[in-house]
């Protein structure tokens, strides 16, 4: 005799599988929810990020920012093609191209500056209703002559290359040298011809050379002929930067990149706090790269580069506790 089909105990296994499938679409949402909200956390402020055009340190900044801000803020990329998000939500800005880029959009947008000068922060900060805060990436011009101060501790006058239109670089340097036991002169030029033979005066002048992120005198056509210049007569060059420490200048002090990303996120934590961004500022820590090989061929006696970074602290600290 052929079995006959149970027509009810298959509709309640039916039944029961039914529920098996809400049940475990149920435990699948719940499984998958974190991922899909992965980098959005709740209660977290939106921040864009307009970038310089290398992705690779785009990426470096965003994650040093985010190692120390957390969760309280969601960092996302901003194309360069597109405009800005009408909520007004602030926007970090990796470099000068794109600071400059967010405020000719809106210059009322808020904005939080990452690796420019002070010179170009302030030809926006200046402008009605500007929103900006920014870490500098430039390094003052008085912790730079205490660089060359602690390689030369015997050294009194300190010479300076410009030309006309650049020559107010290093006016307030020209104010804060006294209070240090230093003085200093700016000698002009404004031609390729003028550049040797002004050149050969202000090395006569001073004890070293100090150099301002100049780029109309200090450039790679120039650079050579200024190196090999003070070489011959045995004078150094500090400044401007890094990059120049490698073609030569005996010393530079320079911001290291994880303290200006730290300040960068102080300056997000107070915009969250506050509504506002801290006055643009310089970073609060330095460090100094040498030139070895400069140093072994005219013969100067090198302090190691964190003694002369912790020498110029320590002079900085001294005189502004002597000033209140």
């Amino acid at each position: 005799m052929k079995a006959t089909p149970d027509i009810d105990a298959y509709r309640q296994l039916e039944s029961s599988f039914a529920r098996w499938r809400v049940w475990l679409c149920c435990l699948l949402v719940l499984l998958w929810l974190p991922a899909l909200t992965f980098g959005q956390s709740a209660g977290a402020t939106d921040v864009y990020v307009a970038g310089s055009g290398n992705d690779a340190l785009d990426q470096y900044v965003i994650r040093q920012i985010k190692q120390s801000v957390g969760p309280a803020f969601n960092l996302t990329p901003l194309s360069s093609r597109k405009n800005l998000p009408g909520n007004r939500a602030p926007v970090l800005a990796i470099g000068p191209q794109a600071f400059s880029r967010v405020l000719q959009q809106d210059a009322k947008q808020p904005v939080l500056a990452l690796l420019v000068k002070k010179s170009l922060v302030k030809e926006y900060e200046e402008k009605p209703g500007s929103q900006i805060g920014a870490v500098y990436k430039d390094v003052p011009l008085i912790r730079q002559a205490l660089t060359g101060k602690a390689i030369l501790p015997q050294a009194t006058r300190i010479a300076m290359l410009a030309t006309t239109e650049s020559a107010d670089l290093y006016e307030p340097l020209l104010e804060q040298l006294e209070a240090f036991g230093l003085e200093a002169r700016v000698f002009i030029t404004d031609t390729n011809e003028q550049l040797i033979p002004t050149l050969n005066r202000a090395l006569s002048y001073g004890d070293f050379l100090l150099a301002a992120d100049d780029e109309a005198i200090y450039n790679p056509r120039n650079i050579k002929h200024i190196l090999l210049t003070a070489y011959r007569r045995n004078k150094i060059l500090i400044g401007p930067n890094q990059s120049y420490v490698k073609a030569g200048s005996l010393a530079s002090s320079y911001a290291p990149f994880p303290e200006m990303a730290r300040q960068a996120a102080e300056a997000l934590m107070a915009y969250r706090e506050t509504g506002q961004f801290p006055p643009p500022g310089y970073p609060d820590q330095y460090r100094v790269q040498v030139n070895e090989q400069v140093a072994r061929s005219l013969n100067i006696p090198l302090p190691d580069r964190d003694d002369i970074a912790d020498t110029v602290d320590q002079i900085l600290l001294e005189s502004r506790e002597g000033s209140q």
